[in-house]
């Protein structure tokens, strides 16, 4: 390759991955002031902004134990495979993304042959949640962390790992998708307001929480609550989700699509929800939240060495428990009507979890007129400089 231009490489590990990488494909060629060519591992994204992906993620992209396991002769090869093509393609730095458990060994292997190349995580692990060490041994393979989360810098600073910047949640990209207008605003504050409902994104997620989340609304609706209860389906789980919410005492609207999603998070007035990403979503937003979560009994050892005092992003981010969570056996239809009543009506309830919401944007801004992506496009353009001695 010609030294007049720049060769970044990129592994990511899952669709989320593909996201973040072409998103920073991107802010790469228009901040760098040379021309910049992408060697590496990514999704359909990040091949539509020219990378030429060594495998397909199909190949990598599974996860639980049993398909993992299944599949584990393919990602052991998977993963020589993508370090030995870093490796051959000399590039100017390596930024892993996500999916640790396949990007960081790539890292591990490529820091061996090449010491000297910097070694960016896209994303960080969840160190500050469980397996807190992982933090200071990331420091043998990993020059610079770019952490979505703002907590997650003064965690491995505590951690003893390596350097992390906060660059900014891709969700803060989309604000103005998330808010309602003047006509949404007034129906999220209208009679027979929107409920959303959400399940999970996971075959096992919707069938642990189905059954509770229908029979709550159905004691809300007992209770004289009027509301429309929506639920945004994940399309390739669409029927299994029509086969459960057919036994639902209160039937739901259910909308697939992006836009409709995004159409009903805007009009919303409360939500129900398994924990994950998606309760970011609803906090900025500005939706007041109940979220649950079951897991299979035999993960119930997880409590013991998760280390972190609530399971939800946003009382994470925020320091204290502004969303109600309730957690395997306390995860039942009363519990979960209870507590989403008084988020129904006006009230303290109600006004505590949106006041905390708009502290919560607070704490994820970036500097005007700054993205995520270019954020860390310059991390990684400074420390691919470094190596190059410019």
């Amino acid at each position: 390759m010609s030294r007049y231009g720049l060769r970044i490489a990129l592994i990511a590990g899952e669709h989320s991955g593909d996201q973040l990488g072409f998103k920073l494909m991107q802010a790469l060629r228009a901040a760098a002031p040379v021309p910049v060519d992408f060697v590496g591992v990514g999704g359909e994204r990040m091949e539509a902004e020219g990378l030429h992906s060594h495998f397909p993620l199909a190949d990598i992209a599974v996860m639980g134990f049993a398909p993992v396991i299944r599949k584990l002769p393919t990602l052991l090869r998977r993963i020589r495979a993508a370090a030995s093509a870093v490796i051959a393609a000399e590039p100017d730095a390596l930024v892993i993304i996500d999916s640790p458990d396949f990007t960081h060994r790539v890292a591990k292997l490529v820091r061996r042959a090449r010491p000297k190349l910097p070694i960016i995580d896209y994303v960080s692990p969840s160190v500050w949640a469980w397996r807190q060490g992982r933090a200071k041994r990331m420091r043998a393979y990993t020059d610079h962390v770019l952490a979505l989360l703002p907590f997650e810098p003064e965690a491995h600073r505590r951690l003893g790992g390596p350097a992390c910047t906060y660059v900014g949640h891709p969700l803060i990209e989309r604000l103005d998708e998330l808010r309602p207008d003047g006509a949404e605003q007034a129906r999220r504050a209208g009679p027979g307001p929107v409920v959303l409902v959400l399940p999970g994104s996971r075959r096992s997620e919707i069938r642990r929480l189905s059954a509770d989340f229908g029979a709550a609304l159905g004691l809300l609706a007992k209770e004289g609550h009027a509301f429309e209860p929506v639920l945004p389906a994940v399309p390739h789980l669409i029927d299994e989700i029509r086969s459960h919410v057919a036994r639902w005492p209160v039937q739901p609207r259910i909308v697939e699509g992006e836009a409709a999603k995004l159409s009903a998070f805007r009009e919303a007035r409360v939500a129900l929800a398994a924990s994950g990403t998606v309760t970011l979503e609803l906090a900025l937003a500005g939706v007041p939240t109940v979220v649950a979560y079951r897991v299979a009994p035999f993960e119930t050892w997880l409590k013991y060495v998760i280390k972190v005092p609530s399971i939800v992003l946003p009382n994470l981010i925020l320091g204290h428990n502004a969303v109600p969570e309730f957690i395997q056996h306390d995860c039942t239809p009363e519990r979960l009507a209870a507590a989403l009543a008084p988020l129904l009506g006006e009230g303290e309830v109600r006004a505590a979890q949106v006041a905390a919401f708009a502290k919560l944007a607070g704490l994820m801004r970036l500097e005007a007129g700054e993205m995520p992506s270019g954020r860390a496009a310059a991390i990684v353009l400074a420390l691919a400089g470094r190596t190059r001695g410019t």
